[in-house]
C-alpha cells in the first residue's frame, strides 16, 4: 500500500491541525502585517481588525528598515489610522521574534505617551499568544523591567523617551519618534525650534552604530517647518542625512511620494479616501468641520496649509488681480513696510521688507519683497539704504516699521542719526492682535480684488517664494514677508480711510 492510501482522513485533520500553528507563527515572525492581525487581539480586544492596504503598505516600510533596505524613514499618515499601534506597539514587538538583540529608543512630545505605547508593547510580549509562539526565542530581564525601560536576555531593550527629557547615555539601534510636535503648539516658532534641536542634536546621534542606525519619524503635518519639513528640507544639504518618504493623505493626490522599495499608494482616483472602511466620506466631512481647513490640511492631507491656501487664498490671483510694469497704471504714492526681528541670532527670524505702491484707481500692488538675517547695526543701515532707493523719484511717502521690539531701536537709531528720511518714518503700532489676526483682516483687501500681485517673470525672481509663504500663512517656514504685507496693508487702510490722495 502506498503511504496516501494508507492515511486516513482523521490522521490528514491531525497533521494539517498540527502544522497550521508552526506555519502561522513562521509567517508572523517573517511577515509584520501578518503578526499585527495575530496580535490584534491583545492591544485591542474589543475592537474588530479591519485591514487596509495602507497598513500592508507602513509594514513593508518597517520591515524594510529593519533589514537596513532603508535606513531613514518619514511616515505622514492621518490621525486614528493604526500609526502608533504599528510603528511604536506591533513593530518593535515583531522585531524581537527573530532580532531579539535589538535595541530601541521610542519617543513622542511626552514621555507617558512614549511610555503607554512601550507598555502596550510589553503586553504584547508578556501575552499567552507571544509566549506560546516566541516565548523561547528570549526572555524579559526581571531586573530592568520597568514602564520606560525593559530589557532582555539577549541584550536588546527598549526605552520610551519625551521630548526634553534626558537620554544621555543611552544608545539604540532603532530609534522611533512618533509625534515629536504637540498640535497646539505647531505655530510656535520657538516650539518647533526646540524639537528640531532636539532631534538634531540629540536624538538623531543616539544610535550604537552610524553604518546601521535606523530612524523612523511618523507625524502629521503641522507646519512648513515641523519636523518633516526641516528635515526634508536639509537633505539638498552636504552631509545631512537622507530620508525615504511615505507620504499618504486622506484624500488620494497623485505623486505624492517616490517608493523606493516599489510599494506605491494604490488609489488613482483624485479624491479616493485612504481607509473607506473606518473612515468614510461621512467621518472625513466631520473632520473638515471638527479641525477648520488648516488643521484637516495639515493633519489629514499632510500638508501644512491647504492647497488654495490657508488665510490669503491663491484663487485670489489665479488669472486676475496681477499687474506688468507696462499697464498697470499711474503710481501716486510708494511705502516700504519693514517686518524687523526680534533678535538677530541664527535661530531666529528674518528682517523682511515689501514695496507698495498706490495707483490712482487706490488698489495696491506689491512692487518688491525681500528678506535675510540682520544684525542690529546692518538693519539700520538696510532701511536707510533701501529707503534711499526706492525713494529717488519722488514717489516715496513713508517707512513703516511695528513699533516693537528690534524696529523700536531702528526707528530710535533712525530718527536720531538719519535726517533724510526721519521724516519718512512711521511707527505702526500693531496692538495685542497676534500675526494670524492681522492677516485675517488685511486679507478682506485682498478678497475683494484691491491687491494685485506682480505677473511672474524675470523682474520678480523672488515672487515664487513670496506666494509659497503667502498661501501657506502662518504654517510657512518664511512667515517675515507676509508679516510685512499684512502690516502694509493695515496701515495704508487707515490712512486711505483719513482721506489720502496722494
Amino acid at each position: 500500500m502506498s503511504r496516501r492510501e494508507l492515511a486516513t482522513p482523521d490522521l490528514e485533520q491531525k497533521v494539517q491541525q498540527a502544522v497550521k500553528p508552526i506555519l502561522q507563527r513562521d509567517m508572523c515572525s517573517r511577515n509584520l502585517h501578518a503578526f499585527t492581525r495575530q496580535a490584534w487581539h491583545v492591544v485591542e480586544p474589543e475592537t474588530p481588525f479591519v485591514d487596509n492596504w495602507h497598513i500592508g503598505i507602513i509594514c513593508e516600510y518597517l520591515q524594510a528598515v529593519t533589514v537596513l533596505q532603508i535606513q531613514n524613514l518619514i511616515i505622514n499618515v492621518p490621525p486614528r489610522h493604526m500609526k502608533s499601534l504599528l510603528v511604536s506597539v506591533f513593530w518593535p514587538a515583531w522585531s524581537w521574534t527573530h532580532s531579539p538583540h535589538l535595541r530601541w529608543l521610542t519617543g513622542s512630545y511626552a514621555e507617558p505617551l512614549a511610555v503607554r505605547d512601550a507598555l502596550k508593547s510589553r503586553r504584547v510580549i508578556t501575552s499567552p499568544w507571544y509566549q506560546r509562539n516566541f516565548g523561547g526565542v528570549f526572555k524579559l530581564s526581571g531586573d530592568q523591567n520597568m514602564k520606560s525601560r525593559y530589557e532582555n536576555d539577549h541584550s536588546g531593550y527598549r526605552l520610551a523617551f519625551g521630548f526634553g527629557g534626558s537620554i544621555t547615555g543611552e544608545g539604540g539601534d532603532i530609534i522611533v519618534v512618533d509625534d515629536p510636535l504637540k498640535a497646539q503648539e505647531a505655530d510656535s516658532a520657538a516650539n518647533r525650534e526646540r524639537v528640531n534641536e532636539i532631534y538634531d542634536s540629540t536624538i538623531s546621534t543616539r544610535s550604537n552604530d552610524p553604518r546601521s542606525a535606523r530612524r523612523v519619524i511618523i507625524m502629521q503635518r503641522l507646519h512648513d517647518d515641523d519636523l518633516t519639513g526641516h528635515l526634508l528640507g536639509k537633505m539638498g544639504e552636504a552631509g545631512a542625512l537622507q530620508y525615504e518618504h511615505l507620504c499618504l493623505p486622506s484624500e488620494y493626490e497623485p505623486k505624492r511620494y517616490f517608493s523606493s522599495i516599489g510599494k506605491n499608494d494604490v488609489r488613482t482616483q483624485p479624491g479616493e479616501l485612504l481607509w473607506p472602511a473606518r473612515f468614510g466620506a461621512a467621518e472625513v466631512a466631520a473632520a473638515k468641520v471638527q479641525l477648520g481647513a488648516r488643521g484637516y490640511a495639515g493633519q489629514h492631507g499632510q500638508r501644512p496649509a491647504p492647497v488654495g491656501g490657508n488665510i490669503y487664498q491663491a484663487e485670489w490671483w489665479q488669472g486676475k488681480n496681477r499687474y506688468n510694469l507696462e499697464t498697470r497704471g499711474e503710481v501716486v504714492g510708494r511705502w516700504l513696510s519693514w517686518d524687523t526681528a526680534f533678535k538677530d541670532s541664527e535661530q531666529n527670524d528674518s528682517s523682511a521688507m515689501t514695496v507698495w505702491e498706490l495707483l490712482a484707481d487706490y488698489r495696491l500692488c506689491l512692487r518688491h519683497a525681500n528678506w535675510s538675517k540682520l544684525l542690529f547695526p546692518q538693519l539700520a543701515q538696510a532701511i536707510s539704504d533701501e529707503a534711499r532707493r526706492w525713494g529717488r523719484d519722488g514717489l516715496l511717502r513713508g517707512v513703516i516699521i511695528e513699533d516693537k521690539a528690534s524696529g523700536i531701536s531702528a526707528l530710535q537709531t533712525l530718527q536720531q542719526g538719519d535726517g533724510e528720511i526721519a521724516w519718512l518714518l512711521r511707527p505702526f503700532a500693531p496692538g495685542q492682535v497676534s500675526k494670524a489676526g492681522r492677516a485675517r483682516q488685511a486679507s478682506l483687501w485682498c478678497e475683494r480684488g484691491c491687491v494685485l500681485l506682480p505677473e511672474p517673470g524675470l523682474d520678480f525672481p523672488w515672487l515664487l517664494d513670496f506666494e509659497d509663504g503667502l498661501y501657506k500663512f502662518p504654517a510657512a517656514r518664511l512667515n517675515d514677508p507676509v508679516d510685512s504685507m499684512s502690516q502694509a496693508l493695515l496701515f495704508l487702510e487707515n490712512l486711505l480711510a483719513e482721506g489720502f490722495r496722494g
